[in-house]
């Protein structure tokens, strides 16, 4: 009877072992492994770096961060599905890739809605009215988001020469990285062609495409100069990242643990915002040094290109629904 009790109690205190190691409730340490598709030296790579020596100093290491950079895991079309079924605990994607599950995400790519960082700031404000029902909306897929992360405002990428007005596309083949995106590319007369961020570089060195679209860091951090040699600046659309975390897993934290987590992100979303305006400048100073021209649209440049993209507001209306008009009421409120 006795060996009988010592057994039990051994298989309890095993149990109990296992509790510890299995459920984050009950754990005094907590792992977060991050995907990535950019390289560290991007910097969303350096913001979630950041938010990795944050969390770790406020929780003196009871809170350590991984970080997969260069879509080492997943790329950033399978970020979704992967943090949302809990494959792994974090994960940064385009907002873009939530318009699978929630249309009206690309809000931020409808052509010169949000076209300068004041409507921008005011648009991604934590609890702003665009904000919060695309976070809400999110959530509904198995992931919370904990911060966004600006990538700055879409330009376009050519040889040669500018393109000042949408008949300079006509025709072309033109790199896209959303569904709203190509609306706009196709509206305007062009063949939109989706190709993710880490294989651009050589589709332009191949003519894969004839023209290319991007934020402009992404310029500097990929070295596009080295196979485009023209930037018209055309700022039609805002590229965001979102950082998200599986929400069992989230729900299944220690409260203190889930304070430190979301102080961090605070911190790594005010800072990269922050120096937006500085990333960008820094990345056209960089692309002039290295031989590309820059080019600026003028007011008339810029409403011909407004004028092609009335079928891109039509197209988000009836895609989108009640959502996609809450948060285009929402936005344009802001311009007033």
């Amino acid at each position: 009877m006795k060996l009988a009790r010592i057994a039990a109690g051994l298989a309890v205190g095993v149990g109990l072992g296992v509790a510890s190691v299995m459920s984050p409730a009950l754990a005094e340490e907590t792992t977060l492994r991050i995907t990535l598709q950019l390289p560290m030296k991007s910097h969303l790579g350096q913001n979630v770096a950041l938010f990795k020596e944050k969390v770790e100093a406020l929780s003196n290491g009871d809170v350590s961060v991984e970080i997969y950079d260069s879509a080492q895991l997943y790329k950033d079309s399978e970020v979704p599905q992967a943090v949302g079924s809990g494959a792994i605990e974090m994960g940064v994607a385009s907002l873009t890739r939530y318009v699978g599950d929630v249309p009206a995400v690309d809000l931020f790519y409808m052509p010169f809605l949000l076209n300068n960082e004041e409507l921008v700031r005011k648009a991604v404000a934590p609890g702003s009215p665009v904000r919060a029902p695309l976070d809400e909306a999110i959530l509904g897929t198995g992931s919370r988001v904990l911060w966004w992360q600006a990538y700055g405002g879409v330009v376009l990428l050519s040889k040669e020469t500018p393109l000042k007005t949408p008949a300079d596309i006509e025709g072309k083949k033109v790199r896209v990285f959303g569904k709203t995106l190509g609306e706009w590319i196709k509206a305007a007369g062009g063949a939109p062609t989706l190709i993710s961020g880490s294989e651009q570089y050589i589709a332009y060195q191949r003519g894969t495409v004839d023209i290319g679209m991007t934020g402009v860091s992404g310029v500097k951090s990929r070295r596009l100069w080295e196979v485009m040699d023209t930037i018209t600046v055309t700022n039609n659309a805002d590229i965001e990242f979102i950082v998200v975390v599986n929400e069992d897993f989230w729900q299944g934290l220690p409260e203190q643990h889930r304070d430190w987590i979301s102080q961090a992100a605070l911190e790594a979303e005010q800072d990269v915002r922050d120096r937006m305006a500085s990333i960008e400048a820094e990345a056209y100073a960089m692309a002039k040094e290295n031989g590309m021209t820059v080019y600026e649209l003028s007011d008339d440049e810029i409403a011909a290109w407004k004028a092609a993209a009335q079928p891109v507001y039509d197209q988000f209306a009836a895609d989108a629904g009640d959502l996609g008009q809450q948060v285009l009421d929402a936005a344009r409120k802001l311009a007033e």
